[in-house]
């Protein structure tokens, strides 16, 4: 008799847990792809950050060598964005220069890729050396 009780209560239990793993399911997902979709933001950003620091100290090492100038840092830095993927990587890229007598700046502007519709996100890095020059 008290097995048959037994199985009674566990078959009543069961019946009020029926669809707890959808609803679970609902509300857990959503939470879950907002993390993936982050994460994955995340190091698009990163990545494009780091290809337009790598870029900037390209055209600033260039700008800044003895008798270079603003304009051949640029066509560097520019040439270095194509190379690392171009607009798939920092969309609108620009590049920006500027040498005086003492130091040579490049400054790289654009927007890194999204996954998330509407979200735009600025990337600007700049880079600045001293510039080479003979001394008597």
């Amino acid at each position: 008799m008290t097995r048959v009780l037994t199985r009674l209560r566990r078959r009543a239990g069961a019946q009020r847990e029926r669809g707890s793993s959808s609803i679970q399911m609902v509300m857990l997902l959503p939470a879950l792809f907002a993390i993936m979709f982050l994460g994955l933001q995340g190091s698009l950003w990163y990545h494009a950050r780091s290809v337009a620091i790598a870029a900037a100290q390209e055209g600033a090492r260039t700008a800044g060598a003895h008798n270079s100038s603003a304009d051949a840092g640029i066509n560097d830095a520019t040439s270095f964005i194509a190379d690392a993927g171009g607009a798939d990587v920092l969309a609108g890229a620009t590049v920006t220069g500027n040498r005086s007598a003492v130091t040579a700046t490049v400054t790289v502007r654009g927007s890194s890729m999204s996954v998330i519709p509407g979200w735009t996100i600025t990337v600007r890095q700049s880079a600045s050396v001293p510039v080479e020059r003979l001394t008597g």
